[in-house]
């Protein structure tokens, strides 16, 4: 192993382009790769961290799996930093708040209530998850042009997937009590990685974006999810977002 290589991603300096996307699977970041870059590329694969570059119209891009959650995400992008990357954007997928939301549809986050513990022990809770304003204008100009069926708005990341689930809690009456609030704040969708990821853009100066697709139905309403919507306006939007930076 080279002495420059980051510990986790194990990728050195000038050896990925500094437009990256960042799924959480692993195999979906082969996925991408696969299937929209052109001359993909392995990079690296350690762990959760499965990382490929090619180019995308012509301009050379990347993707790198953060695993799950925002312990792991932060370390994908702090190390990413560190060799040079610049521009990240999320892509996943995450559950409905908001009621008008459907399976399939795309949630571009603004910003994200930071209900995880990652970011906070970066800054105190009063310091902002907010995406970079031009990242949001170029996801929702790119949404605009593949018409697909987005919204824009503030997301909500968790550190407990199975939170969500009444049976799956102690106190399901706070559980309740918990996803009101957020809906009645018209929060979008949750996930479990945009707000440490948009914390760290701010503290490491370099550009971060997340867009999702929502599997399911409002998070209450939801017993399992029941497959997965395709990702492929999702990456497409991504992709061309990335490109214009």
């Amino acid at each position: 192993m080279r002495k420059d290589k980051q510990y986790h991603i194990d990728i050195a300096p000038n050896e990925i382009p500094e437009r990256v996307l960042l799924p959480g699977n692993p195999f979906r970041s082969k996925k991408i790769a696969d299937e929209f870059f052109d001359n993909p590329q392995e990079i690296a694969h350690k762990r959760e961290y499965w990382s490929f570059k090619g180019t995308w119209k012509g301009v050379p891009v990347a993707v790198c799996s953060t695993g799950i959650g925002c312990p792991s995400a932060a370390i994908a992008l702090e190390e990413l930093v560190k060799v040079g990357c610049k521009t990240f954007i999320r892509v996943g997928t995450s559950g409905a708040i908001d009621s008008s939301l459907k399976s399939g549809d795309i949630v571009i986050f603004s910003g994200a209530v930071r209900d995880d513990g990652t970011s906070k022990q970066y800054v105190p809770v009063e310091f902002p998850a907010v995406g970079n304003p031009e990242m949001v204008m170029a996801l929702t100009d790119a949404a605009k042009k593949r018409r697909a069926r987005f919204k824009v708005g503030i997301g909500h990341s968790k550190d407990a997937f199975y939170s969500e689930y009444p049976s799956m809690v102690a106190d399901s009456e706070a559980m309740e009590r918990r996803w009101n609030w957020l809906r009645n704040s018209n929060v979008l969708a949750t996930e479990m990685e945009a707000a440490v990821l948009f914390t760290l853009g701010q503290l490491r100066a370099v550009r971060v974006g997340s867009a999702c697709v929502i599997v399911g139905e409002p998070i209450e309403e939801e017993k399992e999810i029941q497959g997965k919507p395709k990702l492929d306006d999702l990456v497409s939007i991504a992709l061309d977002a990335a490109i214009t930076f």
